[in-house]
């Protein structure tokens, strides 16, 4: 019998072909860690909390970090570390965990901590490893503009009824999550589906060396999807943050982006003032409606008479919501939030809380004045930008307590990017 059919032929063994096939991943996402990256984040943008599927999200993350961290020990890379801001992040997301830790589990706390402080400092630092080259930066361009377009397509569907043209068809389910009436996109939220739009507007024009004619259409048809959202917050954010972009950049190629939104959004205000349909109606209607802005005001004074009890510890973690509600009786809401992110802060962790957290952003800032010499390109455009991103998510934050994961994330994944910028160098 000759050796060569006695040979265990390796390549055709069933069990080396499963194995390969189970490893694919594997190489797949340490060869290519800027598209699990943007896997991931996909998972974040379709992954509301309200939904039963609450572990995919955790999963994504998880195998995202496992991956690079694989990738980066096999490369003998360094692992990040920007002192600004790992050593506040490090120092909010410890506090957090300790308050949780000292009360019996509680899944819902525990996945704001995780939406609020360990998904943010865990992503920003993958960004840096990941989003150092051109072609991963490419990637992320191109996933802004695909979530962009995404997010206007559903938004202005919604505003002309077209129901059958969203998807997914969880969005129209009014029995989860909040503002069924407006356009809130897969988040379930208005306000985190507004703020998504404007920051990726932004990033859309930053980072548009090429596809500038796909931004330019988004751009045309973005006030739209803003206005959708019916959420008096986010139409001045993205009003200012616009007229600011005109001024931070001055380009020749962008003014016709600018001139040509400006027309449309005068043009969609005429039209909507000089006709007598509903969506009129509805419009002023909600700039008018005073109910929310009491129900805010409340939740504000029970939220500061809270933080006077504690100010310096804050509350436990699985108090704070019972107690909260507890002292707004007369409202019949369906949960209680504080609604402002800074107040939330000193309520939760007290004013050592507030003080790391406006140490972090001052430090973020601080990246739009950085820069290796001669930067140019994407990077330096986002630099630019950076502070326009920066104030729209800080000036939102005063109407909600930003928990929204995927803000977050392209909040974080932004900061990343500018920074890698500098440890590739």
């Amino acid at each position: 019998m000759s050796s060569r059919s006695t040979t265990w032929n390796e390549a055709e063994n069933p069990l080396w072909l499963v194995t390969g096939w189970l490893l694919r991943p594997l190489y797949l996402g340490l060869a290519f860690p800027s598209l699990l990256y943007l896997m991931a984040m996909t998972v974040f943008l379709f992954r509301p909390p309200d939904l039963s599927s609450y572990y995919a999200d955790r999963i994504a993350f998880c195998g995202l970090v496992l991956l690079v961290v694989l990738r980066t020990l096999a490369l003998r890379e360094k692992f990040p570390f920007v002192a600004g801001i790992t050593l506040p992040m490090i120092v909010l997301t410890a506090l957090a965990v300790m308050r949780a830790l000292r009360e019996p589990f509680d899944a819902q706390a525990w996945s704001i901590i995780a939406s609020k402080f360990i998904v943010p400092f865990a992503l920003f630092h993958v960004a840096i490893l990941v989003f150092r080259g051109p072609s991963e930066r490419r990637h992320f361009q191109i996933f802004v503009v695909l979530a962009l377009g995404y997010l206007v397509f559903i938004a202005i569907a919604f505003l002309l009824d077209a129901r059958s043209l969203i998807f997914p068809r969880f969005i129209l389910d009014e029995t989860i999550g909040f503002h069924p009436e407006r356009a809130r996109g897969p988040f379930l939220q208005a306000v985190a589906n507004g703020v998504s739009l404007n920051l990726l507007g932004i990033l859309a024009v930053a980072l548009s060396d090429k596809r500038k004619t796909a931004v330019l259409l988004l751009w045309l048809v973005l006030p739209l999807a803003v206005l959708a959202t019916m959420t008096r917050a986010v139409w001045i954010s993205f009003a200012v943050s616009a007229i600011a972009l005109r001024f931070r950049l001055n380009e020749r190629r962008l003014h016709f982006v600018y001139i040509a939104t400006l027309l449309v959004a005068l043009l969609v205000g005429l039209s909507v003032a000089m006709s007598g349909n509903s969506l009129k109606t509805t419009l002023w209607d909600r700039a008018s409606e005073r109910g929310p802005v009491e129900a805010r005001v409340a939740v504000y004074h029970a939220g500061w008479a809270m933080f006077q009890e504690r100010p310096l510890t804050g509350w436990p973690a699985g108090g704070m919501y019972a107690e909260l509600a507890r002292r707004m009786e007369g409202y019949h809401l369906r949960t209680f939030y504080v609604h402002n992110t800074y107040l939330a802060l000193l309520v939760e962790l007290g004013v050592p809380g507030l003080a790391i957290y406006a140490l972090l952003f001052f430090n973020l800032f601080r990246l739009s004045r950085r820069g290796v010499p001669g930067e140019s390109g994407p990077v330096a455009v986002l630099r630019k930008v950076w502070p326009i991103l920066l104030m729209v998510y800080l000036f939102n934050a005063f109407f909600v307590d930003m928990a929204y994961q995927f803000v977050i994330a392209l909040m974080f994944t932004a900061a990343g990017m500018l920074c890698s910028s500098e440890a590739a160098a």
